[in-house]
């Protein structure tokens, strides 16, 4: 049996082989954005938010082509964000996933544009019948991204971490901070796949709260990984929330703390999946995963 690296690894493959025809090159004008496009999305990332969606539609039988498509709709809305993110004006970062940023490897113009770009192409790929045959669906695909994208999710999280620079926040706030900015969309990956999949209502509840669980065990150890990680292998420069004097969850509470809290949202998450029996087991390994990942 696979293990979740494993499975990761699969996974990260043909979500990239997706992305790879959906955002295909071409020779017309605007070919220079596309590269930045691709630059952005291809090659790089733990893909945890496609495997998401893989996984979670796979305990209702999804097909395989469908959930790949709107896993890539939604590893380019994380990968927009995250061209944004490392902008001068917001995060103002050189490194990304071991690599130069977007703006450095292009310029800044194009690095906005095509964080444009991948945000508006997510909502064509969720929107074409070839992702799924009812309009229905469909729509509620789109519905669940926009809000987890937009001003009272991501964004809005976004939002609130740049003013953490300038007003200290307490553990309630930060934990509040991060269910939007990180949470919010790995929560719609999960929900994605459980909408795909045509799930009973109390599944979707299921997997929703084991999304949240997940969501705050990620940000968390990604807050130890900034303070204890190696740039090299996080992929990242690390140290950068405390440079900019913002609060974490590891600054609040201390490393073992976090760490035990981390562990403690882990468990949670595990527990949610009890209904899905053996079907979940994977899902169950990716939380354990998460908080002991070095990257």
């Amino acid at each position: 049996m696979e293990s979740v690296k494993e499975k990761l690894l699969n996974s990260s493959s043909s979500v990239d082989q997706t992305l790879d025809v959906l955002l295909k090159l071409d020779e017309r004008p605007e070919r220079r954005i596309i590269e930045a496009m691709r630059y952005s999305c291809l090659g790089g990332g733990k893909r945890i938010r496609p495997f998401l969606i893989l996984e979670s539609s796979s305990l209702f039988g999804v097909d395989a082509q469908a959930a790949l498509r709107v896993a890539a709709a939604i590893e380019m809305v994380h990968c927009y964000s995250l061209i944004h993110d490392d902008l001068p004006a917001m995060d103002n970062d050189d490194l990304r996933r071991g690599k130069a940023t977007c703006h450095k490897q292009f310029d800044e113009a194009t690095a906005i544009l095509a964080g444009d770009a991948l945000l508006t192409k997510a909502f064509e790929v969720l929107s074409e019948t070839i992702t799924d045959a009812s309009g229905e669906v469909r729509s509620e695909l789109v519905l669940a991204l926009a809000r987890a994208a937009g001003h009272k999710g991501m964004v809005g999280g976004q939002m609130i971490d740049l003013l953490s620079e300038s007003q200290p926040l307490e553990l309630e706030e930060i934990s509040y901070l991060q269910r939007l900015k990180t949470g919010a969309l790995i929560e719609c990956a999960v929900e994605s796949g459980a909408i795909l999949g045509r799930a009973p209502e109390f599944e979707k509840r299921k997997l929703g709260a084991y999304a949240f669980e997940v969501g705050l065990a990620f940000q968390i150890t990604d807050d130890l990984l900034d303070v204890e990680g190696e740039e090299a292998q996080v992929g990242k420069k690390t140290g950068k929330d405390k440079d900019a004097g913002k609060a974490t969850f590891v600054s609040i509470l201390g490393a073992e703390k976090a760490r035990n809290q981390a562990l403690f949202h882990c468990q949670k998450a595990i527990e949610e999946l009890e209904v899905f029996g053996d079907r979940a087991s994977i899902l169950r390994d990716l939380a354990k995963f998460i908080v002991t990942r070095s990257s």
